[in-house]
Parts: structure tokens; C-alpha cells; sequence
């Protein structure tokens, strides 16, 4: 946390960590510890960041189901995606949004989750990593996935690709 702004902005980004890993616990407590729709996992992350009356975020993609320890890292993951768009990103912008989607590629087995920031201020790459982008980049590694950060002037965009073997989901015929 040394690179926090304070005490108080420590423990927001604290809080915010532990809702995030409390929702994904959820999910997979009604799924006795298994697994959990892909679907699911992201709208609830994403949810406390969200205006139900015109919603920020675009969200689609497949149903799949991922097993837990996937539910937590894309939990946490869109965590400190949100964060990071609250505080630098698209919706520190009025018309900011953010377009979320995965796609399966049945060729190749993979996931790929993408995030992409749109109507924001203009982003430029911090030259000290944070806590936040070390954590989405572990939390990719885990699943051995890969992990790419693009700061575009047009928006921050996230991607995700990963083997669906990683996440423990058998290929949808």
C-alpha cells in the first residue's frame, strides 16, 4: 500500500479488494464450492460500480463455467479494473463506459476476456507499476493465462487469454 494517496484511500482500496473476493465467495457458496457462470461472476463484480437506471459496462459472452479458483481471480481482477476506472479511467468521465466481453475460441481452447474503456480522459502508462496492476497481472499468471495492459489514448483496454483446461471447463459442443 505504499503507493496509496493515505491512510483513508489504503483502506477504501482495502474494503474494496475484500467486497469483491465476499461476492465471489458468494456465488460459489450457492454452487457448494465448484464452480460458477462466467456470466454471473462478472456482473457481480462489476455491480457496485454500475448505474442500474443507464448502465456503464456493455457485457457479453458465452455461458461457461469456471471453476473456483477462476471465480475469485476474475472477481478480484474487475475489482481493480473498476477502481482503476473510477479513479484514471473512463468513468471519471461522464459518458464513460466500458465494453466487457469473452469469446471461445474452439480451435485453439482458449478464453479471451476483453475490457475495453471508452469516453474517458486521455491515458498514459504510469511509470511506477501500482499494487492494483501487479495483482491483475499474478492474478492472470494463475490461471496461465496471458495478461496485455494497453494504455491507447482512445481508453485503457485489459485483455485476458487463457486455456479453458486452466479453468477447468470442458469445450461447449
Amino acid at each position: 500500500m505504499r503507493g496509496e494517496q493515505g491512510l483513508a484511500h489504503a483502506q477504501q482500496a482495502i474494503a474494496g479488494r475484500l467486497l469483491a473476493l465476499g461476492r465471489a465467495h458468494d456465488l460459489l457458496v450457492r454452487a457448494s464450492w465448484s464452480s460458477a457462470d462466467l456470466g454471473a461472476v462478472v456482473r457481480s463484480a462489476v455491480e457496485a460500480f454500475d448505474d442500474p437506471a443507464e448502465s456503464k459496462f456493455s457485457i457479453s459472452g458465452p455461458d461457461l463455467r469456471i471453476n473456483s479458483a477462476a471465480v475469485v481471480a476474475v472477481a478480484m481482477t474487475l475489482n481493480e479494473l473498476c477502481t482503476n476506472a473510477t479513479k484514471y479511467g473512463a468513468f471519471s468521465a461522464p459518458k464513460g463506459c466500458v465494453d466487457l466481453h469473452w469469446t471461445i475460441d474452439p480451435q485453439t481452447q482458449r478464453l479471451r476476456l476483453t475490457w475495453i474503456e471508452k469516453n474517458g480522459p486521455v491515458i498514459q502508462s504510469r511509470a511506477k507499476r501500482s499494487f492494483g496492476t501487479r495483482l491483475i497481472e499474478t492474478l492472470g499468471r494463475e490461471l496461465q493465462g496471458d495478461v496485455q495492459l494497453t494504455y491507447a489514448e482512445r481508453g485503457f483496454a485489459y485483455t485476458f487469454d487463457a486455456p479453458l483446461a486452466s479453468l477447468s471447463v470442458p469445450m461447449p459442443a
